[in-house]
């Protein structure tokens, strides 16, 4: 008979999940950065790359407090949401609309990662991995900030030149 899978297995599983979906964030990055039209919107890339950077690190040391390598497993979630980013990059190319395209395939990133980070906290102190919560809330607290603020760019600026054109 199978073992049960218990929380802590799922911790580790949905850690390897988001461990892989940075590391395919981080090479994403630069390729939006490339093709944003917007300098605001260059620089938000380029400022969230080296956060994600250290997203990456932290999930190390997570990786670490449960005696684990770390280690990614294929995220067809990030996959996705970046291949919809590429596609838009391709499809708009050269037009007013792209940077509000980059911008929100950029927010679903952010949206997809604020729900895995929220969970693995929740599941890191029910579990009692009370180091985990701290590095994962870090994490979480900068995911929310960069949601925002891209937000603000929207709002403020790429949407408007969006319709405007």
């Amino acid at each position: 008979m199978a073992k049960e899978k218990d929380l802590r297995e799922l911790f580790h599983d949905t850690l390897k999940d988001i461990y892989f979906a940075e590391k395919k964030i981080l090479t994403a990055l630069p390729k939006m950065a490339k093709a944003a039209q917007s300098e605001n919107l260059k620089a938000a890339f380029g400022k969230h790359e080296g956060e994600t950077e250290k997203h990456v690190a932290r999930l190390e040391q997570v990786f670490e407090t449960i005696d684990e390598a770390p280690k990614g497993k294929t995220c067809d979630a990030i996959m996705g949401i970046i291949e919809e980013g590429q596609e838009v990059m391709k499809e708009y190319k050269g037009t007013a609309a792209l940077d509000a395209g980059l911008l929100a395939a950029a927010q679903a990133v952010e949206h997809y990662e604020i729900s895995r980070y929220g969970t693995l906290k929740c599941w890191a102190s029910e579990l009692g991995l009370m180091e985990a919560v701290k590095l994962l809330d870090a994490t979480l607290s900068e995911e929310k900030k960069t949601d925002a603020d891209l937000t603000k760019s929207a709002e403020g600026e790429v949407n408007l030149h969006a319709e405007a054109a």
